[in-house]
């Protein structure tokens, strides 16, 4: 599958080096041409890459397998990768894929038609858990998948499907390895974490050489790799890389600062100092754009959670209310949480699609400015009043404005966020209990009992708008304001419904465009999410390091990235 800057550099929250050798520790420079080292934030779950559901699996396997396309990062395009190209009919329903020719697994086993009708039969396959088969699947139905010859595949789809081509670049496995295990029921239980590396077999441009848990992964390059550069040499030009996992991201500060490692993405209030030594440490420290995704606030408005034996919790109306809604917009001091939570590293945030998605970001959204006394006047006018004189405000039915507010405990910049947002709406005469909870606890309350009121929260963002249809869609168990509804709970819903199933089905991008931004549109008027703002993504690297260009959206031609000798 494409492969991203957090797949490639291993969930780049860190990156660390070896300070000393031991039996259980990657070869020393001296001993070999430089590695490039980077690091996880945990031991990866598993080394099946159709299994793989977390950030550290999928750093550890992004670059031993391969998917028939992967993402440029710059022009946000597809582009060919183990299909050298391809094709699609006119009614936009039949996809041809003709497969490079000169692909060898890390076996010697040529790579052909039938790994890949091998690999979505697998992902097709109920009996096995991924993630995969949810955004291949048109209308609930699978593509038929065919091979036209041994090198030639054809995907043929129940209709049109925007998204295809950016959903079909799944990670590719061998079958002469896996079918066995597919047929005797065991594939769920293939290349755990204990597989020896040896028995990895991958097409892409590393193998697995050495796995220690919880201290490091070693990859050394794939000598027979398909891949050339532009005069005809070999890649990837590294020879090899190490991914140390190291839980604490202190630590691995320390590290980038101490010189022992390459690179780094750096939290907010670290970015300072490595622009002040970066002369000194000899590194770049480069902005590369505003986070794709988007942290917001949301209130639950499941009936499920507010309507009791047949009394409904009144919290349910405020939830559903606009002006209530709107009130609390007005009062989010953005520029205080850009100033105080990022550093000043940050903007604004207004459309639930990032500015850094260029054709899908709606630019004419008008933000709900700060301001309080605007605030108040829109809850006066909603009925919600002091009645009292006790300094919190009531509905028309005498209920005290009171609810909780959570994030994930841990997350220190959510959770000043968070400090921030109770204050000013207890300026409102709004009674806020602020809770941060762990993310497990966090999770349960979103999926399983809906016992929550208000939350922080971020989703990360893909270039593909389709990728969210499972968080926007009425349907959607991710639709976490009100999931899983049988039928849309509102008007504005339902028309979200229908413009995502409009989208899906248009081919041309530039037409594509109108239904995902009349999507902001609603989000924007009815906040069933209401943003607050999006840091701006740095990362630090070694001068030494060349051809290392980083964006939001991944790595450009991570094979070309070398050392300078």
């Amino acid at each position: 599958m494409k492969r991203t800057l957090i797949c490639w550099i291993g969930a780049l929250l860190i990156v660390a080096g070896c300070s000393r050798e031991s039996s259980n520790s990657p070869s020393t420079q001296k001993a070999r041409p430089r590695f490039l080292t980077t690091a996880t934030i945990s031991d990866p779950k598993t080394f099946n890459p159709i299994l793989s559901v977390d950030a550290a699996s999928g750093a550890a396997t992004g670059d031993l397998f391969e998917g028939l396309v992967r993402t440029n990062p710059l022009t946000t395009e597809q582009e060919p990768l183990l299909a050298e190209r391809w094709e699609v009919d006119d009614t936009g329903t039949r996809w041809t894929f003709y497969l490079r020719r000169n692909v060898r697994w890390f076996d010697g086993q040529p790579f052909t038609a039938a790994d890949v009708l091998f690999t979505f039969r697998v992902v097709f396959d109920e009996r096995i858990p991924n993630s995969f088969r949810h955004v291949l699947l048109v209308d609930g139905q699978p593509p038929k998948v065919e091979a036209v010859d041994d090198f030639t595949v054809r995907f043929t789809l129940p209709r049109p499907f925007a998204p295809f081509l950016s959903a079909v670049g799944i990670p590719l496995i061998p079958k002469h390895v896996l079918e066995p295990a597919l047929q005797n029921g065991t594939f769920a239980q293939q290349w755990a974490i204990d597989t020896p590396p040896e028995k990895l077999i991958g097409t892409g441009p590393y193998r697995m050489a050495r796995f220690v848990p919880a201290q490091f992964i070693e990859l050394q390059r794939n000598n027979d790799y398909w891949m050339r550069d532009e005069h005809g040499g070999p890649l990837p030009y590294l020879p090899g890389r190490v991914q140390l996992i190291v839980p604490d991201q202190d630590t691995t500060y320390l590290k980038f600062m101490a010189g022992q490692t390459d690179v780094h993405y750096p939290r907010p209030e670290e970015i300072a100092e490595l622009r002040q030594k970066s002369d000194s440490l000899r590194i770049t420290v480069q902005e590369v754009g505003l986070d794709p995704g988007s942290t917001f606030v949301a209130f639950n408005r499941n009936p499920a959670h507010y309507i009791r034996d047949g009394k409904k919790d009144p919290r349910l109306d405020w939830f559903t209310d606009r002006n209530f809604l709107r009130a609390i917009a007005h009062a989010i001091d953005k520029q205080s949480m850009i100033v105080n939570c990022l550093n000043g590293y940050g903007k604004p945030a207004v459309a639930e699609i990032s500015p850094e998605n260029k054709l899908y970001h709606n630019p004419n959204l008008k933000d709900y400015e700060y301001d309080l006394d605007l605030a108040r006047k829109i809850l006066e006018e909603g009925g919600y009043r002091d009645r009292d004189g006790d300094g919190w405000r009531e509905d028309a039915r005498g209920n005290v404005l009171e609810f909780s507010l959570t994030t994930n405990a841990g997350n220190q910049v959510r959770e000043k966020m968070c400090s921030i947002l109770k204050e000013d709406w207890t300026k409102l005469g709004i009674k806020v209990h602020y809770r941060p909870l762990d993310f497990q606890t966090l999770v349960e309350k979103l999926s399983t009992n809906f016992d929550w009121d208000a939350i922080l929260i971020g989703f990360t963002g893909t270039i593909e708008p389709n990728n969210s249809a499972n968080f926007l869609r009425s349907s959607g168990n991710l639709h976490f304001w009100h999931p899983n509804q049988a039928e849309p709970a509102t008007a504005w819903e339902a028309e979200i419904d229908q413009l995502l199933d409009q989208g899906s089905r248009e081919l041309d991008p530039q037409k594509r465009r109108q239904y995902y931004w009349r999507i902001q549109e609603i989000l924007h008027e009815q906040l069933p999410i209401i943003m607050t703002v999006r840091d701006l993504r740095f990362v630090a690297y070694r001068n030494a390091l060349q051809n290392f260009r980083p964006t939001v959206w991944g790595l450009y031609r991570p094979e070309l990235i070398r050392f300078a000798e």
